[in-house]
């Protein structure tokens, strides 16, 4: 357990002194007492949950709201879209402007309706925003959500506390009858999902409603997320700069979780990150190492990486350490799966078509393949743009020509037919790319991280106890040798690439050069 206290004050204002025994401590799991000096008075939301009312008549009461307010967004949503679009062509650009348009209004009621319902509403719309095959108009409105303390209060709330012998812990706790309230939930977001189908039969969601059901459960189990959050501690347990906060098991049970209280800022608080001294590009780079190594080596994905989950303190080796936070949301990839991730990857940064489809028939995604090269690097299949540096005018002209011809059907097989594992990967990807903005990286540091461990991840996994000390040195001398023949590769096409667009300049000052001289010879024979 890591001890010493970060110089900075927490911004926790609630103070929990809990008095715990082992004999208590069996029996319920924990006890204590809260004391806050800044909580409001008792609001008619508190009073419905007190003793009082029964949970069954409270989740029934809350239920017939919540869902009143979801036909009602949807009911509209679907009116607006049916109405806004009728007899439009749909390759105009009028049909573009009012779908760009739609997209808002319905992105902005689809975000109030989650603000209103809370809880497992609020975690559907962070989990449609980490996705990034949804319209733009969508991932911005609803980005919101990510920030806002409801986010963080959707499912449980955490508590500063004080053990009897002064160590401070973090408490989370959830809230009472949850798992009646997500049944509902989603339950009418399977219906909502179904009937936007009827009216839309492109529009095809229940694959996104399946995969958040089987997420959302994963996060109402707090013994799963302790033990989730051990395996981690032990897979970055030789990482100086990976922090997963200690677990104190006599006093967590399936809805209490009682884990080492650790103080930092949030990973994208980038003015807060230069006070303190530490460079966000450092941390950018750090950040998407630890999660490169979850991916392609581990095969254990945390599928929550938001800014709230991640934060940065400035203990550690390097001048800062990585505190990774709410472990409930996991993913253990298939073995075949991942190395298969791992070629993808490799024929993603060399650009190899041929092994691209080739996987993409492994994958189930058939022709749809063609597109990991944009969702995953932004460029295209056929691009002879550099590696982190966007697609030229012309792949843009004709990239869009190409995505015209494609349907809202042709998008919902696409998602359908891919692996369960794609989808956290997908969500994963997305929230470290948002991150890594913030934090001011480029594409390019992203993409060969992710170049260099997925090498690693196909390198043969030597065990230190059963292995020659020789083989597993003459393993990681094998990668590293791999890695450095893929960044000169990279690196002779980047050169190649410059060249040519020397090449284009000086052809074409030429042909201005020889257009003024031409000009002038001309001029002056006409003046003799």
């Amino acid at each position: 357990m890591r001890t010493g206290i970060f110089k900075f004050p927490a911004k926790a204002k609630t103070r929990l002194y809990l008095v715990a025994c082992a004999g208590a401590a069996t029996a319920t799991g924990v006890s204590f007492h809260a004391f806050n000096p800044n909580s409001p008075s008792l609001s008619y939301d508190s009073f419905l949950r007190s003793s009082i009312c029964p949970e069954k008549i409270l989740t029934v009461f809350h239920g017939v709201i919540r869902s009143s307010r979801a036909f009602y967004t949807i009911a509209c949503t679907v009116v607006d879209y049916k109405y806004s679009l009728h007899g439009l062509p749909v390759d105009s650009h009028e049909y573009l402007q009012k779908l760009s348009e739609v997209h808002s209004r319905s992105a902005k009621r689809i975000r109030n309706l989650c603000e209103a319902n809370k809880g497992f509403y609020v975690k559907a719309g962070q989990f449609v925003v980490s996705l990034r095959q949804v319209p733009k108009e969508y991932s911005s409105t609803l980005s919101s959500l990510q920030d806002q303390p409801i986010a963080a209060a959707s499912i449980a709330q955490v508590h500063l506390g004080t053990l009897k012998d002064q160590q401070e812990v973090a408490i989370k706790v959830q809230y009472p009858g949850l798992e009646n309230q997500m049944k509902l939930d989603t339950s009418i977001m399977s219906f909502l999902s179904k009937c936007i189908e009827w009216f839309f039969p492109e529009y095809r969601f229940e694959w996104l409603v399946s995969e958040f059901v089987e997420t959302i459960s994963l996060e109402l189990d707090f013994i799963q997320e302790a033990r989730n959050s051990e395996r981690t501690a032990k897979n970055f347990k030789s990482n100086d700069t990976v922090w997963v906060p200690y677990i104190f098991w006599e006093l967590t049970t399936r809805q209490v979780l009682t884990m080492e209280f650790c103080r930092g800022c949030k990973v994208d608080d980038v003015e807060f990150l230069k006070e303190m001294g530490i460079n966000p590009i450092k941390v950018a780079k750090a950040l998407v190492e630890v999660y490169a190594e979850m991916i392609f080596i581990h095969g254990f994905v945390h599928g929550d990486p938001h800014p709230g989950n991640i934060l940065v303190s400035p203990e550690g080796r390097y001048g800062f350490s990585l505190v990774l936070l709410d472990h409930g949301i996991y993913k253990q990839l298939d073995k075949g799966f991942r190395l298969d991730y791992c070629e993808l990857w490799k024929a993603l940064i060399l650009l190899d078509s041929k092994k691209i489809q080739q996987l993409g028939e492994r994958f189930g995604v058939g022709k749809y393949a063609r597109y990991f090269p944009l969702i995953f690097t932004g460029r295209t299949i056929d691009s002879k743009s550099p590696l982190g540096r966007g697609m030229s005018n012309d792949e843009k002209r004709d990239l869009k020509q190409e995505l015209r011809s494609l349907q809202m059907e042709d998008i919902s097989s696409f998602m359908e037919s891919l692996p369960p594992e794609f989808l956290i990967i997908l969500r994963t990807d997305g929230l470290l790319r948002s991150i890594l903005r913030k934090l001011g990286a480029s594409q390019r540091v992203r993409l060969l991280t992710y170049a260099k461990y997925a090498l690693y991840g196909l390198s043969p996994r030597s065990n230190p106890q059963s292995d020659f000390p020789i083989k597993a040195v003459l393993s990681r001398l094998k990668t590293n040798i791999s890695y450095l023949h893929l960044r000169l590769v990279l690196e002779v096409l980047e050169l190649l690439s410059w060249m040519e667009k020397i090449r284009r300049l000086l052809y074409t000052l030429t042909e201005r050069m020889s257009v003024i001289f031409a000009a002038t010879i001309s001029s002056i024979l006409k003046g003799a």
